[in-house]
């Protein structure tokens, strides 16, 4: 169950944190792994890690945020593998801060990278997915676009328009055979969380009902599923993977 052999999957901010971990995971199943980002020394480190294990690997410096390098991007991944079968997306900056306080810059920047980036890429992977009548595009969402963040209004409303994307998109093509999901981590424990201080992050513990932060490779395991056949009737659902966090 869960093979992903042949397929080719491309993951967006793919340099660290979750992105990485479902890199791997991907390769581990049998997937070739497009692996997208800003950086592109670690981006080249785990491309040489999936490869040394096997896997195929390719990786291509994309900012989501940038138009112009989506579609560069898209163009490269499709001329190495002639086909895309998963699209995650993953790419998400934070630029937290009070609303009543938010620079307009740090609003443009988490919308237009966390959001709109998605639609680029989401653009780019339906022309050649509806062609093919096949499909899988995960976007990976956040547990706070179901429950709210104080200090992160930006991100919140675009991880929460994610979750409106994911529903819209699914509705829109499930004719030609490719499925739109999301996936909601709650806390987890990657980069982006190693800067709390261990008294808030041992705060977080007591809400969560499983008693742990979760893992990347928590995370991963319901993208499988999701790019897998076995999910091939779930389509415009979100997947929670928080730890009871929050009980939609």
């Amino acid at each position: 169950m869960f093979s992903l052999k042949d397929k080719v999957a491309l993951i967006t901010g793919a340099s660290q944190g979750i992105g990485r971990d479902t890199a791997l995971a991907l390769a581990e199943v049998g997937a070739m792994v497009a692996v997208t980002a800003r950086s592109e020394d670690k981006l080249a480190a785990l491309a040489e890690e999936i490869a040394a294990k096997g896997a195929v690997a390719f990786a291509v410096k994309m900012d989501v945020a940038d138009a112009d390098q989506v579609k560069a991007g898209f163009k490269a991944v499709l001329e190495k593998f002639g086909k895309l079968d998963i699209l995650v997306n993953n790419a998400a900056i934070t630029r937290d801060g009070l609303a009543m306080r938010m620079k307009q810059d740090d609003w443009d920047a988490v919308i237009r990278t966390n959001l709109t980036g998605a639609h680029f890429c989401i653009q780019q992977a339906l022309a050649t997915m509806m062609r093919a009548r096949s499909g899988r595009i995960i976007n990976i969402a956040s547990v706070v676009a179901q429950m709210g963040n104080a200090g992160q209004a930006n991100y919140v409303a675009a991880k929460a328009g994610l979750i409106g994307l994911t529903k819209a998109i699914a509705m829109e093509i499930s004719s030609r055979n490719v499925t739109v999901n999301a996936v909601a981590p709650g806390f987890i424990e990657t980069p982006m969380t190693d800067v709390l201080p261990d008294k808030v992050k041992e705060e977080l513990k007591t809400r969560i009902p499983l008693g742990r932060m979760g893992t990347g490779r928590d995370v991963a395991a319901a993208i499988i599923f999701l790019a897998s056949d076995e999910a091939s009737y779930i389509t415009g659902h979100v997947l929670d993977v928080n730890g009871g966090l929050y009980l939609a």
